[in-house]
């Protein structure tokens, strides 16, 4: 069988194939839970080496793959709880050393993510500081949260100016203001001694009505979400990140005096989802001036997925451009 990264004489738009890319599936990838008769549900996220599969592809700095780590865990998280089909992403865009930061999930758990990283910039963060954090890394900018259910729906984003020294207290950011809704974020990423590892806790204040039946009135639902923060916060990240600890027992530690309740755990998935068709439409949207000089000497065409750092080579012969009608049959 042919390398589908490599150039062919299929033509460009009849070309689907995906490169050679890991198959890791981490079936309990994502643990939703709640605690009975209190205001409290959340999501206790396990990448797991997923984690590593993901943060391998590209050869960024601890400090960056840390961050990146983070931001994979926490879209993971934050997807898990919504009822969509399509993909949903989390993207900060500043003037700091990561230029961009992207992590999206699909509604299956498919996961990917990339961060571009301007190589002055970086530099001159590691005089200041050997390992940056999010705040010195992103710089000033934006935090975004996008759902995308295809171009028949309409998409959702929300977008919030990035304050806060860590992604955990950026996103809990943008919940208090654009959502109004109370959370608690634990996000946590490490090298390990079995490669990366990441991880999140996502606590959210849901709404209690009091009175009957059990319900906890306003102050004692305030009193048991005080509780649940407290509980939440003894968690470290060593133990997030212990694969020889199961979520569902990282949880009972945690609130196995406070009704904990398990839901139905989620799966993830390695979800780059690039293929020699998709990158054929994205050349066949160029002219052919600017196709002539995006080929080599050798006139092929190679152009590189940022999630998956694969390369694709097109025979530049095979694409035309824009003003032709697209590629070539």
């Amino acid at each position: 069988m042919s390398d589908p990264t490599q150039p062919s004489a299929t033509p460009a738009f009849l070309q689907h194939d995906r490169p050679p890319v890991p198959d890791i599936v981490v079936p309990r990838g994502v643990q939703p839970f709640h605690l009975h008769a209190r205001p409290v549900r959340g999501r206790l996220v396990r990448l797991g080496p997923l984690a590593d599969a993901l943060l391998t592809r590209h050869d960024n700095h601890p400090a960056v793959a840390r961050l990146l780590g983070e931001a994979l865990a926490l879209t993971a998280g934050l997807a898990a709880a919504l009822k969509f089909r399509g993909s949903f992403s989390v993207q900060a865009k500043g003037d700091g050393p990561v230029t961009m930061l992207l992590a999206d999930c699909t509604e299956a758990g498919a996961l990917r993510g990339y961060a571009r990283v301007d190589a002055e910039r970086f530099g001159a963060a590691l005089e200041a500081a050997p390992e940056p954090g999010a705040g010195a890394l992103l710089g000033g900018g934006y935090l975004a949260f996008s759902c995308d259910q295809g171009p028949d729906m309409e998409r959702y984003q929300g977008i919030v100016a990035i304050e806060g020294g860590g992604l955990a207290a950026m996103a809990d950011h943008y919940f208090r203001t654009s959502e109004q809704l109370r959370t608690h974020l634990h996000l946590a990423c490490a090298r390990t001694p079995h490669g990366w590892r990441a991880a999140a806790l996502i606590l959210e204040r849901v709404a209690a009505e009091g009175g009957t039946d059990g319900e906890l009135d306003a102050e004692a639902a305030e009193d048991a979400w005080r509780t649940a923060l407290a509980l939440a916060g003894t968690l470290t990240d060593a133990e997030m990140l212990d694969d020889g600890l199961p979520p569902a027992e990282v949880l009972r530690r945690l609130f196995h005096a406070e009704g904990l309740a398990v839901d139905r755990p989620r799966a993830l998935a390695y979800g780059c989802r690039c293929s020699r068709a998709r990158l054929a439409g994205v050349l066949s949207g160029f002219g052919d001036g600017d196709l002539d000089h995006m080929a080599q000497d050798d006139g092929a065409i190679t152009m590189t997925c940022e999630f998956c750092n694969v390369d694709f080579r097109f025979e530049r012969a095979e694409v035309q451009g824009a003003s032709g009608g697209g590629a070539k049959a």
